[in-house]
Order: structure tokens, then sequence, then C-alpha cells
């Protein structure tokens, strides 16, 4: 029997090339387009997801007042972890994390050790290799799950001096991950507020490196003590700074939402007595750390996107496939069904025989789309950023076999359960006509695919937009022609002379040193006090050196730079205009402020400036003096750069003999920002284009069955007089009357969905009316493209074939 039906099916299929080619074609991309969408969504839900106690893992936040609402972030006091553990019921294990999670964690210099040589003895060392670091409370491996390799898990962070390495750090450095415990390594940080611990420490521990599903990347892993230690000496521990990173282990059992609403407040209660700064203390909320991947933007204190909006958006894209043309042509067995049911078919072999063809298209798609996926996936990879790789597991097979069942079952339900009821007399008199609700099924369909192609167009043309407004526009300096590196080895040391030298090479037009960079990471806090402070600011800043503002082409709204003096100490402060606005400080020259516990006097202020990502509006910012920041920028002139950059190279190379000279445009760094959105833009096209052939698959197979079951209505109205261009009118009209609805449908969609979108922007363009009139008409001549072969076919056809009797 089962042969049967599989011999029945193949000549079903053979015998309707035309549709059946259609059928395979769209079935085949649109299984291949949710495969690959499926390899990014998994990717992407899988970070972080990997920690064994991950359920009970939560990060510590916090929430400002502002002027313009609530602001989060995920820095806490460097006492708030220990605190909590004690004062709190319901916590399990505290762990701190310095400095915080950055986008590109921070890197030093470590040395491998050899014969006694000090931290300064270059002579003695072995080779160097550039590394990111972490500094982490003793229980780290208790709550996180990194496999310590080597090593005791309640003892390799007891040390003040201890340092834990990953083992592709250790192979790297020490070409092995065993013997090495007690092995001494030079850590060089460069100068700055970490050059502090700078110097010699000892291997205590293996560890296996970070996963690349790991929101969190480190080479290697200091004890927190050390950090600690620092910011005590800095001054700038207390219950009004906000430097490390806070995670806790919560209890089995406990509610995270009662736990929450108990923590709200923790910090605020310290200040009882002091009304003013309990006003302007943070409050608290947890978030679940596995969540902190794809839930990642903040507005007015409440979780507003991130990742997440681009997982729901491909999600959706990857369950829009092929799924009308299977019905196209159902009801055109009708009498083949009547007939079977007279020479003693049941109902029930009539479903199996029309499902297994649905499930043999399926199954001939999985195995074309398969090979879809295989040939696209290096481009896919290089479009998303991602080593994304077609492994037959066992999550992958259950998802393919799934989807291709699925699909198989959905496709063939109309012909299985519909036309298998039909009575056999009826449909050999032909009485039975197309239902209603069969029709509306189809063109329903066909409305659903081009109202989604059509929100895609609009999609890509205000992404692109808006794109194209963040690399254009005015930022408050000069981003173009700006390189940066790390101030580390022994640059340090000799930073003045390079910078000197540097100035005079052919093709620099200027040098300076800064702390940070400028897309996000800088110091930040509300320890800033002023004359006539009433409120708590959360400032962002830098220490900078005298020529930065210079390097940088910022300008000044009033007073001057800083005096330019190499000897100089950090007395100097400049503000922006955000900052002096929020501060209400009228005629601020000359007035004395403290930040963290040391005075400085304002000498000028600057004209606002971006120094993060466009997603934020300027804030307040500041601008310090100080010598021997981490990062040197150097702006070179336009024309020259490769020979520039080779004398740059070659005078790091003087300081810095062996190590790679790694720099980066500071136009690139830029432009990383907003890879999510730059990947969503290529994909958003890609895939566009993918749901309108599609559509458009969808769209001819309809036309050719309309043009079939009306070739009699065709072949009388050509008898009466009308002409082939009177027909090839009506059956276009009928297909631009469905298309012309799903533009009705598609634009308010896609304009709502989109400004969403767009409001997650500081900085945004405004949707015009240009983007719909384009996606519109883009649309209908794709559409009169797709059906004027069949509607001009069906026009030219002789009238006598299709009126002769059956």
């Amino acid at each position: 029997m089962f042969k049967n039906y599989f011999k029945s099916a193949w000549r079903h299929l053979r015998k309707d090339r035309q549709f059946s080619i259609l059928n395979l074609a769209g079935l085949s991309l649109g299984l291949a387009c949710v495969f690959l969408i499926y390899l990014w969504v998994s990717d992407e839900w899988n970070v972080d997801k990997f920690h064994k106690n991950g359920d009970r893992l939560y990060h510590v936040m916090q929430n400002y007042p502002t002027a313009d609402g609530v602001m989060t972030i995920v820095h806490t006091p460097d006492l708030l972890a220990k605190s909590m553990a004690e004062e709190l019921p319901g916590i399990e294990q505290a762990v701190v994390v310095s400095p915080p999670d950055e986008d590109e964690p921070l890197q030093g210099i470590l040395s491998e050790k050899e014969n006694g040589a000090g931290a300064n003895g270059s002579n003695n060392m072995g080779s160097s290799i550039k590394a990111s670091e972490m500094y982490v409370t003793h229980n780290f491996f208790d709550v996180f799950s990194f496999p310590l390799l080597v090593g005791n898990k309640d003892q390799v962070l007891s040390g003040k001096y201890n340092v834990l390495l990953s083992d592709a750090l250790a192979m790297k450095l020490f070409h092995t991950t065993e013997n090495l415990i007690g092995r001494q390594v030079v850590w060089n940080r460069g100068t700055g507020d970490e050059g502090v611990m700078n110097g010699t420490y000892v291997v205590s521990g293996i560890f296996k490196a970070s996963p690349v599903n790991s929101s969190m990347q480190f080479d290697l892993l200091f004890p927190n003590d050390l950090y600690f230690a620092q910011q005590v000496t800095a001054g700038v521990v207390g219950w009004q700074s906000s430097s490390p990173s806070t995670y806790l282990l919560l209890k089995p059992g406990v509610d995270p939402k009662q736990f929450d609403a108990r923590c709200r407040n923790f910090i605020r209660d310290k200040f009882k007595g002091n009304p003013d700064q309990q006003k302007s203390a943070g409050t608290l909320f947890i978030q679940r750390f596995a969540d902190q991947y794809l839930h990642s933007r903040y507005e007015d204190g409440k979780i507003a996107g991130g990742r997440i909006e681009y997982v729901k958006l491909f999600s959706l894209i990857a369950c829009i496939n092929f799924m009308n043309l299977s019905t196209a042509k159902a009801s055109d067995r009708m009498k083949e069904v009547g007939v079977r049911k007279c020479i003693g078919a049941s109902r029930r072999s009539l479903i199996l025989q029309y499902l297994g063809e649905s499930m043999m298209m399926a199954s001939l798609s999985l195995v074309f789309a398969a090979l879809l996926v295989w040939g696209s996936l290096p481009a896919f990879r290089q479009i998303t950023g991602k080593d994304l790789a077609l492994h037959f597991e066992f999550g992958i097979l259950i998802v393919a076999l799934g989807v291709t069942i699925l699909t198989g079952l959905i496709a063939g339900s109309y012909p299985a359960l519909y036309l298998s009821g039909f009575r056999p007399v009826k449909v050999l008199k032909g009485q039975l006509q197309t239902s209603t609700g069969e029709s509306w099924a189809r063109k329903g369909l066909v409305v659903f695919q081009f109202s989604l192609s059509i929100v895609l167009i609009v999609s890509v043309l205000v992404v692109y937009k808006q794109m194209t407004l963040i690399q254009t526009r005015n930022l408050g300096y000069s981003k173009d022609q700006l390189i940066h590196f790390s101030n580390d080895g022994n640059l340090p040391q000799n930073l003045t002379a390079f910078l000197s030298e540097a100035r005079n090479l052919p093709g620099v037009a200027a040098a300076s040193d800064m702390e940070g960079d400028m897309i996000g990471t800088h110091s930040s806090g509300g320890g800033i006090s002023w004359p006539g402070k009433t409120d708590r600011i959360e400032f962002d800043g830098m220490y900078v050196d005298g020529n930065f503002i210079a390097t940088m082409g910022l300008k000044l709204a009033t007073g001057r730079p800083f005096s330019g003096n190499e000897h100089l100490d950090s007395s100097e402060v400049l503000f922006n205009e955000t900052a002096i606005a929020m501060m209400k400080l009228k005629d601020p020259l000359g007035k004395t402020v403290t930040l963290w516990g040391k005075t400085a006097a304002i000498v000028g202020v600057l004209k606002d400036f971006n120094y993060e990502s466009l997603y934020k509006k300027v804030g307040p910012f500041f601008l310090r003096y100080r010598k021997g920041a981490e990062n040197v920028i150097v702006k070179i002139h336009a024309g020259a750069e490769k020979q520039t950059l080779a004398w740059l190279g070659a005078l790091y190379q003087k300081y810095n003999p062996g190590l790679p000279f790694e720099y980066r445009f500071l136009d690139e760094d830029f432009r990383a920002l907003y890879a999510s959105e730059q990947r969503v833009a290529v994909l958003s096209r890609y895939f566009a284009g993918i749901a309108i052939l599609l559509s458009c698959l969808g769209l001819y197979g309809l036309a050719a069955f309309t043009a079939q079951k009306r070739r009699k209505e065709i072949g009388i109205r050509k008898v009466v007089g009308a002409s082939a261009g009177n027909i090839a009118l009506l059956l276009s009209t009928d297909f631009l009357k469905w298309v012309s609805l799903s533009v009705g449908i598609a634009f308010p969609v896609a304009w709502w969905a989109l400004n969403h979108w767009l409001d997650g922007f500081a900085y945004r363009i405004q949707i015009g009316v240009g983007v719909f009139v384009v996606a519109g008409v883009s649309v209908l001549g794709i559409t009169l493209a797709t059906i004027s072969f069949q509607a001009i076919k069906a026009a030219l056809a002789n009238p006598v074939k299709a009126l002769r009797s059956e």
C-alpha cells in the first residue's frame, strides 16, 4: 500500500512539473532561511546560559534619579557585596568583579619572569603577550561555571599577589599548561589608576578560557583585594562611589521579586539622618545574569529592549515561509478524489496519500535547504560576525526534522482533510465548486506575505537612513584620521619623550594621551561637589593631557584649555555645557569643585560633544588633567596614512622592542558601536529579498492557477470580442487589488514598529512619506512583473482549446 502511495505521489509531482518546481524552490528557500536564522537565534539565546546556577545568579544594578528621568548603571559601591551578604537574608554568595564589564576588556602586558628579574628587569624577561584582566573575589568559581583546570578553588585567590591564567594564555606564554603553579609573571598595566597594580605575581591556578557564548571575556584573574586596596588609596571607597559589579547567588527557593523589593533602598538606608544624600542615592534592583545579554537597554529605569529585539525580528522572519503553493492546485484534484472514492478508496487512505505527497515534497526541500545552508554559511558568518557552523547534532536534527514534518503536515492538511471529505457523486457531476474559504485562504496568504515584504522593504530604507545619520552626524569633534593604541610596555616611563617625537613626525598633526576612549569607556560617578550643590549628579569624565582638546578638535564655549604645563597637577578641570547647566552654576570660571576628595578649579567650559553612542543624549561630562593616561591618541594627515603609520610603528618599536604596534582608527570604533544595527541592515536586505521572492513564487503560482480556473471564461470573453490587452488587464487588476490591500496593512505596521526601534536612539531620523512611496511603487512593480507572464499567456491562448468539451 505504501509503495502505491509513493508511486502515486511521485507521478503527480512529475505530471505537474511547473507547480512541483515552484513548491520545491519556495519551500527549500524558506527552510534554508529558517535554519540559518535558527543558528543565529540559538547562538544569541545561549549566551551566558551555561552557568550551573544560572537560574539563581543575579546582577545588582542601580537606578539614579536625574533631571531627564532615571539613569541605570551596572556599577555599584565597593562595599555593597559584603554588606548585602551580611545584612540581607536569602543570599548564598556575593561576588565582586572589578572593573565592571566593558564592551572591550581592558588590556595590559603579561611577561614571563626569568632568573628572578624584577618588574622592570626587561633584560631578564621572557616572552610577553597582551591580555585582558578581571579582579574577582575568592568565591568567583563557586558562582560562575568557568572550569578551574589546575589549583584549589578555595585557595587560588587567597593571596593578594596571586594570578590565574587561562589555558589559552598559558599556552601562548609558556607553551604548556603543566607545572606552572608557583611560576612568576610580570604584569604591566601602564600608568594611571591601574598602574599601581604593576608588578610581579605568582601563578596560582589555570582556568579554561571563556567560551564564545560568554559575555565575560578575560585572560587572567587577580584577587579583588588588590583592586579594592587601590580604590582605598585613591579615596573613592564609599557608599557614594560606583566602581565594581556585584553579583548575587540567591539561595534555592528565594523569590527574586520579593528579594528585589527588599534590596531596593539598601543604599539609601545607609544615609539615614542625611536627607539630601538619601534623596540623591541610587536604588537597587536585580536582573538575572543570563538575561542581560539580550535585555541590556534601559529607559527611565526599566528594561526597554536590547538584542532581544533582533532575536524576535529574525524569529518572526523564520516563521514566514512557503505556505500557499500546495493549496493553489489542490482543488484541481477534486475529480481524482471522486474517482478514487468511487472505486473504493477510503478517506483514511486518501488522507495518508496526500500527507505522504506533502511530506515527500518537504523532505526533498530539506535536502536542498541543507545544501543552501551549507553553501551560504561562509557569507552568513561574515555578515553576523559569529562563528556559526552546521553541526549535525541532536538539537539541530530535531529542529530540522520537526520543522520539515510540521511544514509537510501544514502544507498537506488542506487536500488531506478537506478534499478527502467530498461526496464523489457531486464531484464527478461538477456540482462542487471551489469554496469561498479556500479562495480567501490562498489570497490571504498572498496578502500576508506581501505585507511582510513591504514591512521589510520599508525597514531596509529606514535603517539605511538612520545608519547614514549616525555616520555623518557632527559629534562635536572630528573622528576622522585619529588612531589610538595602548600606553603599555616601556612606553609609560617614556611617554613624554614618545609624544614629543611623534608630534615631530611628518604626517602627524597632533598627539595626546587619554583615559578610556570616545565611545563610552570612561570614568563615572557622583562624588563631585560644587558651591550650591543640592542634587546628586552622575558625571562621566576623562583624565587627559594638555594636548587632548587640540588633538580631538573639541570646542570651548568659554574659558581656556589646560595651561599646557607638563608638570601641572590635576588642579584644573573643564566641564561641558550640559554639566554646567545641571550644576546651575552661573559664571563658572574660577569656581572650585571637589572631585572625590580633591579640589580643582574650573578653567573652561566645553561645548557639548558625543562621548559615547548616539543611543544616549549628551550628559554631564568633565575633563581632568593628568599625565600618562592609559591610551595614546594621534591625529594624522590625510593622504599619507601608510607612511605615517609606518613611522609611528618604528617609533613604537624604539620604546617597546618586540611588542607589536596594534592600533585602531577611531572611526572604526565608532562603526563597531553599531555593529548589531549594521548586521540587521544587511540581513534585512537579504531577508527582504527572500521574502519578496517567496511572495512572488506564491503570486506566480496563484496567477497560473487563476488563469487555469478561468480559462473558459477567458475563452468566452475572447469569442465575444475582448482583446488580449483587456484580458491581461482583467487578470492583473484582480491581483493588484490584493497587493494594494497588503500595502494598506503593511504601512501602519511598519510605521509603528520602526518608530519604536528609532525611539531607542537619542538622535534619530523622522520617517517621511518618501520611504512608503518607494516601497509601494517597488512592490506594485514587482507584482506586475510577476503576474504579467501568466496574464499575457492566458490572454493569447486559443479560445477553442478552452471551450471544447473535456
